[in-house]
């Protein structure tokens, strides 16, 4: 069961997603893993307005476990970046700024706040970006490496400690890409 402290992550968090224009109403997700348990946004809720019963409890382990089919279609990334990385919080999101720059390929950021956190930011090209087993292989692998990844055309993948790490590392990524589009 989730502690009250990242229950609340999850809300003021998604709101926080919402208003800063990352996702439209019914997109993205978010995970916490806790021990075998990984705690990930339902299939369809709107983050800005989540509730308790909007975060589905799936078991890592259990390939089998009901709960996933309540579970965001990116469950199958989310499982593989935690199987693949030290991460205990995703934040996937659909930057506009940053998923338009991402047909480009990787963004080096220009300002100071981008280059403090990123050298570059990869961009993994699944030919099905959203929720396939392909998607999960390539955004696991590079986020081995790197704290976000942005999938062509479609958004990113942050991972950290808490929710509010991979916010945070979305907003500077999405920050960067402003400028650089407006560089252009």
């Amino acid at each position: 069961m989730l502690d009250d402290s990242t229950m609340q992550d999850f809300l003021e968090f998604g709101r926080d997603i919402f208003l800063r224009g990352l996702i439209s109403s019914h997109a993205g997700n978010m995970s916490v893993k806790v021990r075998n348990k990984i705690y990930i946004t339902r299939r369809g809720s709107m983050l800005g307005r989540l509730k308790p019963e909007d975060i589905i409890a799936v078991d890592h382990e259990d390939l089998d476990d009901p709960n996933m089919a309540k579970a965001s279609t990116e469950y199958v990334v989310h499982r593989a970046i935690y199987s693949a990385t030290d991460a205990k919080a995703i934040v996937h999101t659909h930057p506009p700024y940053a998923t338009l720059l991402s047909f480009e390929g990787e963004i080096v950021p220009v300002d100071a706040e981008g280059l403090y956190y990123f050298s570059r930011i990869p961009v993994a090209c699944p030919k099905r970006p959203i929720g396939s087993e392909e998607s999960a292989e390539l955004v696991s692998e590079v986020l081995k490496d790197n704290r976000i990844v942005l999938v062509r055309g479609h958004g990113s993948f942050a991972r950290g400690e808490t929710l509010e790490e991979g916010f945070m590392l979305t907003t500077s990524m999405e920050s960067a890409a402003f400028y650089l589009y407006h560089l252009k």
